[in-house]
């Protein structure tokens, strides 16, 4: 074994298959979930469905209501989710500082667990041009945790996996095959319904939808429509 991981895990496609890959490189995963006020609050009952399947030694669900500031279309009911058609530029399912927030927690929970390890499903092929999934972002965040934890400091560096992050979605759904990743039991919409089930037409739900035709595999998400 390569000893105990932290993955955050959301309850879609990308970090289902971080999970996977992480068990299949020997780590004991321990996986972290973040309730941040989330409209999607479906993607959370996911999680539960796959840390489970997945194997997980522990599942910790944390909230964190970043619905109290807004600013993106996944925490403020006021800003309608863009279906159909890409956005130019950074779109308004952004959420400001989400995965610096969700790293933190698990850097956090690493330290006190003796782990060494965090992987994060963030993709910087396929995804919404989100500024916190590109590699800059991740080496840096690995270099700032290396500075700043008692564990790093007297010898335990921390190294921060990113398995996705130069994969394309489809290359992303043929290794989460390859690994037994039951993708019926993920939710990647961003305004699924309280059942789960997917829109259809929004961002995430199109490079979803895209990535199994590519594949040559069958799209098993379930549409509300």
């Amino acid at each position: 074994m390569s000893g105990k991981a932290v993955i955050l895990l959301s309850g879609g496609l990308d970090s289902a298959t971080c999970l996977a890959k992480a068990r299949h490189q020997g780590f004991l995963p321990y996986c972290l979930s973040v309730a941040y006020g989330q409209r999607h609050v479906a993607e959370l009952n996911a999680a539960r469905r796959v840390s489970e399947a997945g194997g997980a030694i522990e599942h910790q669900v944390i909230a964190i209501d970043l619905a109290q500031f807004g600013g993106s279309a996944l925490t403020d009911t006021a800003i309608d989710v863009p279906v159909d058609e890409p956005e130019d530029g950074i779109p308004v399912t952004y959420v400001p500082a989400r995965n610096t927030i969700m790293l933190s927690l698990a850097l956090a929970w690493a330290e006190t667990l003796h782990s060494r390890d965090i992987f994060i499903g963030v993709n910087a092929v396929d995804y919404s041009g989100y500024p916190d999934c590109r590699p800059p972002y991740i080496a840096a965040f690995e270099k700032m945790a290396n500075l700043a934890t008692k564990a790093a400091v007297e010898g335990e560096r921390l190294t921060l996996h990113a398995p996705l992050l130069h994969l394309a979605k489809a290359e992303i759904i043929r290794l989460g095959d390859a690994l037994g990743v039951d993708y019926r039991l993920t939710v990647s919409c961003y305004q699924a319904d309280h059942e789960g089930r997917a829109c259809g037409r929004c961002d995430s739900c199109r490079l979803r939808r895209a990535g199994f035709l590519d594949a040559g595999l069958p799209d098993p998400t379930r549409y509300a429509a």
